[in-house]
């Protein structure tokens, strides 16, 4: 990076920069102007108006605020939310395909489903007024980020009934940019076009940018030479490690969008440019509160649980206290004083892996790797069962050029590291370059080999 201080004008000028200016009070919509008090104000009022429409269109909630003893009109405060009962991804299955929309089907814009992997898809519906919203919120993201009218961007999220890419790129016009809709995969094809388009900012899951920069290695690019300088990455979770990779192998601002499809998509939240100190919750849309994941209980502010929405304002699929498994902390506002941060996400409550009885994240991996000399970011866990233990191997990429001596040094600590850091042993194997799969959307770190 080029300078610690810079302007969005430095941005879209094509000088890289760590940090941004706050954005101009112009280009701030309505909602980011408000105090913190006139948001609660709105938000308990849309909070009510939201219960009330689940209540009456949607059977799943009537029964479960029924067996609860509870009425919509029992919320005279945004903490009587707490009261209400949850809503979980197993509620969207039971009720598969569109049971829990609440408006009739000639009101519904557009269907997007989860990829359904480990069962039933879960699917979502948007009326006109909830795509529009939605276009609203990423363009307001975008615009948090560092980008503005007249930029390219790049999109490289799948298109599809996947929410990434549409939610994308219907926001980064409703922002007054050019639209790149590259989609995923072909690879060396979207290094050609950035190289030939010169987009500014790139829309993408942070473990897909990683492809990117080591195919413009491959080509024999530089990837600081690009015109990126601006990227958007969401999907999965992604540590603190992996930004510093990506920023000083790109020279960009590299930021974290928020979103699940079950919500609404990108968009939930979004981390500003000035500070990258974790993302803001629109909360004028949705209701953030944490709880622990065991219990359900609410949390205080600042302490770690599991996130949950309420969405305040959606038509076609209003969620009430939908549990994301997605585990992080409430923070007080700074760039958007009035909306509470969420702390960056680096797992998840069903990522999480239980070894030998000690609790494993991805994530606690990923940062060993990452501050690993001689090797990539790329790995693989991979869980296998040896007599009656569990056994778990790290399966780490090698950098091209790196000899035997230093990939064995590369073993040793990365092991060493594990199992003072982490708790457990790990056999850790160093793989050639380009040996472990690809992501072309989210990634999936964890390979469980175990029978059942």
């Amino acid at each position: 990076m080029t300078s610690e201080t810079g302007t969005g004008t430095d941005i879209a000028a094509g000088a890289g920069r760590r940090r941004g200016e706050p954005l101009p009070h112009d280009l701030l919509d309505d909602a980011e102007r408000l105090s913190r008090e006139q948001l609660r104000e709105l938000q308990l009022d849309r909070l009510r108006r939201s219960l009330r429409h689940a209540y009456d269109h949607v059977e799943t909630y009537r029964k479960k605020f029924d067996a609860a003893g509870i009425t919509p009109e029992d919320c005279r405060s945004l903490e009587d939310l707490a009261r209400f009962p949850f809503t979980t991804k197993a509620d969207l299955r039971d009720t598969y395909p569109f049971g829990m929309f609440a408006v009739p089907m000639d009101r519904v814009r557009r269907v997007h489903a989860s990829s359904g992997t480990t069962g039933r898809p879960t699917v979502v519906g948007y009326t006109e007024n909830d795509l529009s919203m939605w276009s609203d919120l990423v363009a307001r993201s975008i615009r948090a980020a560092g980008g503005r009218p007249g930029h390219k961007v790049h999109i490289s999220y799948g298109y599809g009934l996947f929410t990434g890419g549409l939610g994308a790129h219907y926001g980064a016009e409703r922002a007054g940019c050019t639209v790149i809709p590259a989609s995923g995969g072909m690879t060396a094809r979207q290094v050609q076009i950035i190289q030939d388009f010169r987009p500014e900012i790139i829309m993408v899951t942070p473990s897909y940018m990683l492809t990117l920069l080591d195919e413009f290695e491959r080509q024999g690019v530089d990837p600081r030479t690009s015109s990126l300088r601006v990227g958007i990455f969401g999907a999965e979770p992604w540590t603190e490690e992996m930004r510093r990779e990506i920023e000083d192998r790109m020279d960009l601002h590299a930021v974290d969008i928020y979103g699940l499809s079950e919500v609404i998509g990108p968009g939930v939240a979004q981390e500003c440019v000035e500070t990258k100190d974790g993302l803001h919750v629109w909360e004028d849309h949705f209701y953030p509160e944490v709880v622990d994941p065991i219990t359900g209980e609410v949390l205080p502010e600042g302490e770690e649980g599991e996130l949950v929405f309420t969405s305040l304002t959606k038509e076609a699929l209003p969620v009430v206290r939908y549990r994301t498994r997605d585990l992080t902390r409430l923070l007080p506002g700074t760039a958007r004083p009035a909306f509470r941060r969420i702390q960056k996400i680096t797992g998840r409550c069903d990522d999480m892996i239980i070894l030998r009885g000690v609790n494993v994240f991805p994530s606690q991996i990923e940062e060993i790797v990452l501050r690993t000399p001689g090797v990539a970011p790329h790995f693989q866990i991979q869980l296998t069962r040896r007599g009656r233990l569990d056994h778990m191997t790290v399966r780490v990429e090698t950098r091209p050029g790196t000899g035997p001596d230093a990939r064995e040094a590369a073993a040793r600590s990365i092991a060493q590291a594990v199992k003072d850091g982490v708790g457990v042993s790990a056999e850790v194997a160093i793989v050639e370059p380009e040996t472990l799969e690809r992501s072309l959307g989210k990634l999936r770190r964890v390979k469980d080999l175990r029978e059942d």
